[in-house]
């Protein structure tokens, strides 16, 4: 089975692999398609690359970060703030 769509369980399998899987492993995306299951390892790497876009993208500010509320319906503390731990958060 191969396909394009991710389940929630293979995401999974894809994040705790590639902390195991780092990128000095020989054969990596090989053993990162085995962890997860139903994937090659091309599409794992594919998945990994656009991941990577993704983050790149978040950090430099390109994509807005959602006005969460709490259950009271204000907002959780000040927006720049969380703004700027997100920032301050990087994907190793």
């Amino acid at each position: 089975m191969s396909s394009s769509s991710w389940t929630a369980k293979q995401n999974k399998a894809f994040e705790k692999a590639l902390a195991l899987y780092d990128k000095d492993t020989p054969d990596r995306w090989y053993n990162v398609a085995k962890a997860v299951g139903g994937k090659t390892p091309e599409e794992v790497k594919r998945h990994y690359e656009l991941l990577v876009q993704d983050v790149k993208h978040i950090e430099s500010g390109q994509v807005p970060f959602p006005n969460y509320r709490t259950t009271g319906g204000s907002s959780y503390g000040n927006t720049s703030e969380n703004e700027k731990r997100m920032r301050d958060l990087k994907l190793q």
